[in-house]
């Protein structure tokens, strides 16, 4: 039996541990307890429909695929319990997984009710409900750990003081053993950064700054080794003994964890074989007359043996009747019916708190904007995202209208479009000094530079995104000079190696970039005359 890791009280932050014995659903929270909380899913089951042909063809449009995904799921899971979720690809896990969250695609037909605290939840009340991680991880890559959790965490609420969410944020780095890695970036394949394990963690990280109280688990340890594998399912038990409710979907545990869950569930052709506790499982397959050899893995053996073999049809209807008959089994069973008596007392019980939302203040559309600038390394200001903005509307006029004045010229807008092509790239390759630092290149190519629109431009974004700004590399184990990105430790340095004298050119640059447009407009206007001369002559 693995030992769970030993994790740290951060009371003000809904990270407590929770220690103490687990009350019943029928007792009333005391001052000094904290509330209980229950999640139902009654009777659900989920079937999708597609057309057979295509549209055109009336006789197969008229006819329908359909495909019953779910059929009549039903689950109970209370605070300070981890649920673990066992089928085949296919089974329906994930779909279950999106139901409970209300993630169900509009395309299919959704059956049953979920219920939280014994309250029936709406549609717009999933998505404050629950916390989601998905299969894959959703982060960027050129955010450090700190970095992408703060910027969660600023999305999170917007009236927290800038000192508590950097609190916040050290707390959680903490709990999720996330500090020693706090200011290396996400990286992916390519870039390399974190392990898969760590930014498994960081994900578990940003859905904690949120403070839910139920959090969903979608195969959490894909693309994992074993030993990191467990050790993510471990934390994720310790989070559910903080008074969470933890759903995961998994493949193939280890052994290792099978006490670990408090429950377990297993789900063939959309159909729920089994849900209880790993003794009451245990129990249930022996009344079955399938017992778990010694020396296995019950996780390995039962789920092999609530599977359709499709190797071959004689097989595939052995199988499916076992399957058949273990849930039929099932729902005959003591453990099932208890299940459905647990959501209904739920349902009637006026002592279980309020549906418990995550964090709803979330910020205003102009915080959001503040952040995304910030996240995409943007410089986070009003002004200079007005300058970013009218810095790249200009070349996207200038293109249109030499569009027109090429058309003048050359009729044929194939033609056109791979000269106006043509003509940007090679202004980003002599203007912008992308290749080549334009005081470093030739005279010929320098005097060009100045007839393209990309070197007012490029001067104009780079002034305005490093101007003012601070870099901080190294750290102070090492030195800054032996640390290859550390080139330049400020903004000024950088404007004045890549384009020197730019910051005093700012307002000249934005005069000189529209004056292209006029320019190009009576270019075109004389093109197009030229034209109709020539073609009335």
């Amino acid at each position: 039996m693995t030992e769970l890791p030993s994790l740290t009280s951060v009371g003000s932050l809904g990270l407590q541990v929770n220690s103490g014995p687990q009350s019943s659903p029928e007792e009333v929270p005391t001052a000094c307890s904290r509330p209980r909380h229950s999640l139902g899913i009654l009777h659900a089951s989920y079937s999708v429909s597609h057309q057979v042909g295509p549209w055109w063809d009336f006789t197969s449009c008229r006819q329908q695929w359909d495909r019953q995904i779910l059929k009549d799921v039903s689950l109970y899971i209370e605070s300070g319990q981890i649920l673990c979720i066992l089928g085949s690809s296919g089974s329906g896990k994930t779909t279950l997984l999106d139901a409970m969250s209300g993630r169900l695609r509009r395309m299919g037909t959704f059956l049953g009710e979920v219920f939280m605290n014994g309250r029936l939840l709406h549609k717009d009340q999933f998505q404050d409900c629950f916390s989601y991680v998905q299969q894959s991880d959703t982060l960027l890559s050129n955010l450090t750990v700190r970095e992408t959790l703060r910027y969660a965490a600023l999305l999170a609420g917007r009236r927290c003081s800038p000192g508590f969410l950097q609190k916040k944020v050290d707390a959680v780095m903490v709990e999720l053993s996330l500090s020693h890695v706090a200011d290396r970036l996400i990286g992916n394949y390519n870039l390399g950064g974190i392990s898969n394990g760590e930014r498994r963690r960081v994900s578990i990280a940003a859905q904690l700054l949120q403070d839910p109280k139920v959090m969903l688990f979608d195969e959490p340890t894909t693309g994992l080794d074993c030993m990191t594998a467990n050790q993510i399912v471990v934390l994720l038990a310790e989070l559910a003994r903080r008074n969470h409710i933890v759903i995961i979907t998994i493949h193939q545990p280890r052994s290792e964890l099978f006490q670990l869950f408090d429950k377990i569930a297993i789900l063939s052709c959309g159909e729920l074989v089994f849900c209880g506790t790993p003794v009451e499982m245990l129990d249930f397959f022996n009344g079955c007359n399938y017992p778990c050899p010694e020396h296995s893995n019950p996780f390995d053996f039962y789920m092999d043996l609530t599977s359709v073999d499709t190797q071959s049809k004689e097989r595939e209807m052995e199988t499916y009747k076992r399957v058949q008959m273990i849930e039929s089994a099932y729902k005959e069973s003591a453990i099932y019916h208890k299940t459905l008596e647990n959501i209904e007392r739920a349902k009637h019980l006026k002592t279980l708190s309020t549906v418990p939302f995550k964090t709803k203040d979330s910020p205003g559309a102009l915080s959001k904007l503040g952040v995304l600038l910030r996240t995409l390394g943007l410089y986070p200001e009003v002004a200079r995202f007005g300058y970013f903005s009218a810095a790249l509307l200009a070349p996207h006029l200038i293109g249109e209208f030499l569009s027109l004045v090429l058309l003048g010229m050359v009729q044929n807008p194939n033609v056109v479009n791979s000269m106006v092509a043509l003509l940007s790239v090679a202004g980003i390759f002599v203007g912008s000094g992308l290749i080549r630092n334009t005081e470093e290149m030739s005279l010929p190519f320098k005097i060009l530079s100045y007839f393209t629109f990309q070197k007012y431009c490029s001067e104009i974004l780079i002034v305005n995104e490093f101007y003012g700004q601070n870099f901080i590399c190294g750290s102070s184990n090492g030195s800054v000079t032996t640390n290859p990105m550390c080139a330049f430790t400020q903004g000024i340095q950088f404007i004045e190696r890549t384009c020197p004298g730019a910051t005093s050119r700012f307002k000249t640059n934005f005069l000189i970039l529209y004056a292209f447009i006029p320019v190009l407009v009576i270019l075109g206007i004389v093109v197009f005359k030229v034209r109709d001369h020539l073609i009335s002559r």
